[in-house]
């Protein structure tokens, strides 16, 4: 499917994977609604791209339902739909001290990169199925996931992240095949140690030290090549179903 003409919704796409999403979906041609839960962010992103800045907290159900309804009213029905909201964290299990994580910690990391990725894959694909197919094969739209390779080797401390992650690549597969009959795709890219705002904190010698762990290229990941694995996965109609490392080749180690 081609992007341009049509509208697209990219979660969390005021920065990082977001952002540099939404901008090659619109230098495509396609018609994008940034949902962000920081409104400001997301109206200064949208002004440089000549997108749709829609306020959204992608962890309640009336929430997305009126960013979508807001999308919809201002570019149609959306048969591109990216997830990339999500949020980071590091605690242990029980710490050096014997003190467990408090549950609300781990609930909220899974609540918005998990569920808030079910939520938004699930509203977007009851949209889509209200379509007329774009071609000869029924397809109607796309949907594409942000998962993490701390999904598969979830680092000490990364429980939370590591869980949600994981809970996003189990989820492809099914999700794929529940929505083949309205013509649906549903893929997820599972980056490894990517430069983005999550990482926007560390030290260059740290980001050096991160990128040398990666078998080749040694360095991390840069969010244009995100962007551009997104837009293959729109393009190809014939991927479905799959979680697509993009990392290097690098294994996480234990720490």
């Amino acid at each position: 499917m081609e992007a341009r003409g049509e509208a697209a919704l990219v979660t969390g796409g005021a920065s990082g994977l977001g952002r540099a999403t939404a901008a090659a979906l619109a230098e495509a041609g396609a018609r994008v609604a940034l949902l962000d839960r920081n409104a400001e962010l997301a109206e200064e992103t949208a002004a440089e791209l000549g997108a749709l800045a829609v306020p959204c907290d992608v962890t309640s159900e009336e929430a997305v339902a009126s960013a979508i309804a807001t999308a919809r009213e201002a570019h149609g029905i959306a048969r591109i739909c990216i997830n990339c909201a999500g949020v980071g964290g590091s605690q242990r299990i029980v710490d050096r001290n014997g003190r467990r994580i408090p549950f609300e910690n781990y609930k909220r990391i899974v609540d918005i990169c998990l569920f808030g990725s079910f939520n938004m894959l699930s509203q977007a694909a009851e949209d889509m199925a209200k379509l007329e197919p774009a071609d000869g094969e029924g397809l109607r739209g796309v949907v594409v996931n942000t998962a993490s390779v701390a999904g598969y080797e979830g680092q000490i401390g990364q429980i939370a992240y590591a869980s949600a992650k994981a809970g996003i690549v189990g989820m492809t597969l099914p999700a794929a095949r529940d929505l083949a009959s309205w013509g649906v795709r549903v893929c997820t890219i599972a980056p490894g140690i990517m430069d983005t705002p999550l990482l926007a904190g560390l030290p260059d010698s740290t980001l050096d030290l991160l990128g040398k762990q990666v078998p080749f290229p040694k360095r991390t990941g840069r969010d244009r090549e995100f962007a551009s694995l997104v837009m293959e996965i729109v393009r190809n109609d014939y991927m479905n179903g799959e979680t697509i490392r993009l990392d290097g080749a690098i294994r996480l180690a234990p720490r």
